[in-house]
């Protein structure tokens, strides 16, 4: 059974960072998609950030609004993936879920394809 637990997330100012964290069990394809969507209260899901995960290595792919500033990487097992979130805005204050799929397409664009999330956690930045 695929299980999704993600960590990480809070309340934080303006310009400052937070460090979100998600570890995926029970996959048994070496080929995965592991990433964020968001949602702030009365909008779309938002791909924030996504990562293709195959043997010996992953492509990362970014929304335009957080390229520079956030960062998908993983650990050498490829089980737990990582988004460093540098220089907050107000604007990124939405409740953030980890979602993951087998790959090699990672629909990105589109959480409705992806078939695990975990349970999400809120990230609040202040102005």
């Amino acid at each position: 059974q695929v299980q999704l637990v993600e960590s990480g997330g809070g309340s934080v100012e303006a310009g400052g960072s937070l460090n979100l964290s998600c570890t995926v069990s029970g996959y048994i394809y070496s080929s995965k998609c592991v990433g964020w969507f968001r949602q702030a209260p009365g909008a779309e899901y938002e791909t924030v950030a996504i990562m293709h995960i195959y043997p010996g290595g992953g492509s990362p792919r970014y929304a335009d609004s957080v390229k520079g500033r956030f960062t998908i990487s993983q650990d050498n097992d490829g089980n737990t993936v990582y988004l460093q979130m540098n220089s907050l805005k107000p604007e990124d204050t939405a409740k953030y879920t980890c979602a993951a799929r087998a790959g090699p397409n990672c629909y990105y664009g589109d959480y409705r394809k992806y078939n695990y999330f975990a349970q999400g956690t809120q990230v609040t930045v202040s102005s």
